[in-house]
């Protein structure tokens, strides 16, 4: 009795939608790490939950949206991004959430990623990597490492990844931060910041996949975790370009990018409704 006690009161029970748990998250993934403290994030940042609303791809990070208990959307393949602008532009009064896969914001959908950014559109985007294309068969991505192995690489991958806090800042995000799953507080505290600030917001969220990229490379959850422990260096502050990702040797963490500056809405309505700007 005492543990069904527990159970409900778990401190996020009000903002999950418990009837859908157990989620589909195998174990040792990360996602279900990243998932919380962004649920956490959005429950402690003192913003609006009426007016609060999580828009999700295709993916096993894409489940996410299904299992809160707020407004949320989980739309195509790529196209979480465009669906959580349009969806800030028609009610500006919302606080919009992209919680999403590496596969799907960065390739699929990184083209509007990049707009997004550079237009300063006023969303928060949380992108769980775990270097691979996990629910859709184990395919390479955008940010698989070189040389690693997966189903369409298996003598290894040839191509390099992107660098995601480069890009972001590159294309214009006004907010850029890279922890791992490892590094919850952390995470959670910039969620919750990101939350909290105007313009585009990005935060990577480190995490193992290892199902789609452990197997492959020999490569258990707990090994990730090491990595994660013995190899990562905070930075705050650290230029994007400095932000290594070495899983041999050096992972650099941190919020790196922090300023203001004009959003989209307030862009356009300068420029083309200077009678409300």
């Amino acid at each position: 009795m005492e543990n069904v006690k527990n159970r409900s009161d778990h401190p996020l029970n009000s903002i999950l939608r418990t009837d859908r748990i157990p989620h589909i998250w195998c174990p040792g993934c990360g996602i279900g790490t990243a998932f919380s403290a962004c649920m956490m994030a959005i429950q402690t940042s003192g913003i609006d939950l009426d007016k609060t609303v999580m828009v999700s791809g295709i993916g096993c990070s894409g489940r996410g949206a299904g299992y809160t208990r707020l407004d949320s959307y989980h739309t195509t393949h790529g196209r979480a991004i465009p669906f959580a602008s349009g969806m800030k532009l028609a009610n500006p009064e919302l606080n919009v959430v992209v919680f999403s896969g590496d596969g799907d914001l960065f390739a699929i959908g990184g083209n509007h990623f990049i707009h997004a950014a550079r237009r300063n559109m006023d969303i928060t985007v949380v992108c769980v990597n775990n270097l691979i294309y996990g629910m859709t068969g184990g395919q390479a991505a955008a940010t698989t490492p070189c040389q690693a192995k997966t189903t369409t690489t298996p003598r290894g991958n040839p191509d390099p990844p992107f660098s995601l806090p480069l890009l972001a800042f590159a294309a214009g995000a006004s907010y850029v931060a890279r922890w791992t799953i490892l590094h919850t507080r952390d995470l959670t505290k910039s969620i919750e910041e990101a939350l909290n600030r105007r313009g585009f917001s990005f935060i990577e969220v480190l995490a193992p996949c290892p199902t789609g990229y452990g197997r492959r490379n020999k490569q258990k959850p707990l090994d990730t975790l090491k990595i994660y422990q013995e190899r990562t260096v905070i930075k705050n502050g650290a230029h994007p370009m400095d932000a290594v990702m070495e899983f041999g040797s050096s992972i650099t963490l941190g919020k790196f990018i922090d300023e203001e500056r004009p959003t989209f809405s307030e862009n356009y309505d300068r420029t083309c409704r200077p009678q409300s700007a």
